[in-house]
């Protein structure tokens, strides 16, 4: 193996360990190797920054500002609320849900939809008294088997169109990947349908107490000294009957009492700790007697001009690892964190000293506009209002509606390319009005479009220097007496253990000039090969972090790590 060969293994693998570890984001993580690659001289100049120059990143970034105006006119919203209100038992609700959602995700990026959708679905399943757990893994799910439906389904498809066509092949068509994406997503959600409402256990707080369906939650006060409430008992207090929330730990000089009898008498400086429904909690902050044991990150509450919001930290957040104090959230966001929810529980160690993780979702305290100023940036991956009503549909939708109906129809019948088509409905939308250009700006996710641009100087890097080469005689050794379908397998297989590892994006730049070299030495057409590489790498159904959506869902759904093997195990083996 040549010395560029080797340079280039040493690259991926450190960018393949940082991404695991979580270093560094995808996108510093991704470019920073290309960057790498050209000053060790594996790659010129125009090999490392080609992806700037291909249409992949440009498309996909005009499709983020499709998404926005979507989301914005709340053109959804009618056929969510019509589809939520008609569900009769699991399987049909499941049906009326995810059918939509996979439809609407072939043309539309996956994460703004499952934005769109988390906060209504958690509260239709709250009113019906059923677990948002039944249904937010599968509308995941689901969104990922649409977008492998057509080529502007998923930003990965386009990559892999944009890897083709900068390697002097036919980029892919817009229902090119449909003869393999449908009767997978098909196949996909018939079992997601049939099996959810089986393998999801519903997630429920660990108190019995508290009403059904209710996700637990814990917020930390502190008993003012010489206040109205030292001296008292906790039913004197009135904190033995609070709607929704009850008193669960007290602590007095280091040592913990559980539970907390009615007749225990308070002491100024106790520390109460309160377990119970989310938007409730805010009682809490007004009550005589009590301040937050975690001042620091607090702020004065006033209910008309402050509310509770729930917000998911993503890979990409600059929060990720950090302390609250360390972050300087309140300064930051203007918001006051009161309760951290990990992997279906609650937090149960001081929050000032709790280091954030991704997936972890923050109850916090804002004014009322938090959402509009942080919904496009990369700190969260959903931002919710915790009891607050869907956006109502403006005059606009239809508007948007008809632009969205044009690209589709104008690049699915070749009139003019994808992304032209694109460009032109973005554009379309600030014309009319839909969207300012600030907010045409703030929809893109520069995170994913350095992600691809690099991709391509990585790719180009692993093809240049031989390393795919040798990779691929590996592969085609490894299955040959299988022949093509053999390799074929051992290229998605290898590909959706990367993408469960590290980004659809980043596995699939990997894996792409691998799957040309196979085909290369097999005498194959690199085509079905590239399509395989496309599908898998957004195939990720076996951890909460492999896909942004699945992260998106993990704290709202209160899922297990090991939910998403339960139900992706066998969804991965039917699209395999």
């Amino acid at each position: 193996m040549s010395w560029d060969a080797w340079v280039t293994l040493v690259v991926v693998i450190i960018m393949i360990g940082v991404l695991l570890k979580g270093s560094l984001s995808p996108s510093p993580s991704v470019l920073g190797a290309a960057i790498v690659l050209l000053l060790a001289g594996v790659l010129t100049p125009q090999q490392a920054f080609s992806g700037f120059s291909n249409p992949a990143p440009i498309t996909v970034a005009a499709l983020y500002i499709l998404a926005r105006g979507v989301d914005k006119t709340g053109a959804l919203q009618p056929i969510v609320s019509w589809l939520l209100g008609h569900g009769n038992g699991r399987h049909s609700s499941l049906a009326k849900l995810l059918l939509p959602a996979a439809g609407a995700s072939a043309f539309l990026n996956n994460t703004p939809i499952v934005a769109m959708l988390v906060p209504p679905v958690s509260d239709w399943a709250h009113r019906r008294g059923q677990s948002p757990s039944g249904y937010l893994m599968p509308l995941s799910f689901a969104v990922i088997l649409g977008g492998s439906v057509t080529v502007i389904g998923t930003s990965t498809n386009l990559l892999v169109s944009g890897l083709l066509e900068a390697n002097n092949l036919a980029p892919i068509g817009m229902f090119e990947i449909s003869r393999v994406g449908l009767p997978a997503a098909i196949a996909g959600l018939a079992l997601l349908i049939l099996l959810a409402p089986i393998l999801l256990p519903n997630r429920r707080p660990a108190r019995q107490q508290l009403e059904e369906d209710i996700r637990e939650f814990a917020v930390s006060m502190v008993v003012v000294p010489d206040g109205p409430l030292d001296g008292q008992t906790v039913e004197a207090g009135g904190l033995r009957h609070l709607q929704g929330v009850f008193l669960a730990e007290l602590e007095r000089g280091g040592q913990f009492t559980a539970p907390v009898g009615p007749t225990t008498v308070l002491r100024g400086g106790d520390r109460l700790v309160f377990v119970g429904k989310a938007d409730l909690v805010v009682d809490l902050q007004s009550s005589r007697g009590l301040v937050s044991s975690e001042q620091p990150h607090l702020m004065e509450f006033d209910s008309t001009r402050h509310t509770f919001f729930e917000a998911v930290v993503g890979e990409a957040s600059p929060l990720i690892r950090k302390t609250l104090q360390e972050a300087g959230f309140r300064e930051r966001y203007q918001g006051a964190v009161v309760a951290i929810h990990r992997a279906g529980q609650r937090v149960k160690a001081k929050l000032g000293q709790i280091r954030v993780r991704v997936g972890d979702t923050l109850l916090l305290i804002a004014d009322t506009g938090f959402r509009n100023r942080w919904r496009d940036r990369r700190d969260f991956l959903l931002v919710s209002r915790l009891g607050g009503t869907p956006p109502a549909v403006t005059r606009k939708a239809g508007v948007v509606g008809i632009i969205l109906l044009a690209v589709v129809v104008t690049a699915g019948l070749g009139l003019i390319p994808i992304l032209h088509a694109a460009l032109a409905g973005g554009i379309s939308l600030v014309l009319f009005g839909v969207l300012t250009p600030g907010e045409a700006r703030d929809a893109v996710d520069l995170d994913v479009i350095l992600v691809i641009a690099g991709a391509f100087g990585l790719g180009a890097a692993i093809q240049t220097s031989g390393l795919s080469n040798r990779i691929a005689g590996f592969l085609v050794e490894l299955s040959g007496p299988l022949g093509p379908l053999g390799v074929l397998l051992g290229l998605m297989i290898a590909t959706i253990v990367l993408t469960e590892m590290i980004t659809n994006n980043a596995a699939a730049a990997l894996m792409f000039p691998i799957a040309l070299s196979t085909a290369a030495e097999l005498n194959l057409d690199p085509r079905p090969l590239a399509i395989v590489i496309a599908i898998s790498a957004s195939a990720s159904f076996l951890t909460p972090i492999g896909y942004q959506t699945n992260t998106m869902v993990y704290g709202p759904g209160g899922y297990r790590f090991s939910d998403y093997i339960r139900l992706g195990a066998p969804l991965t083996v039917v699209v395999m």
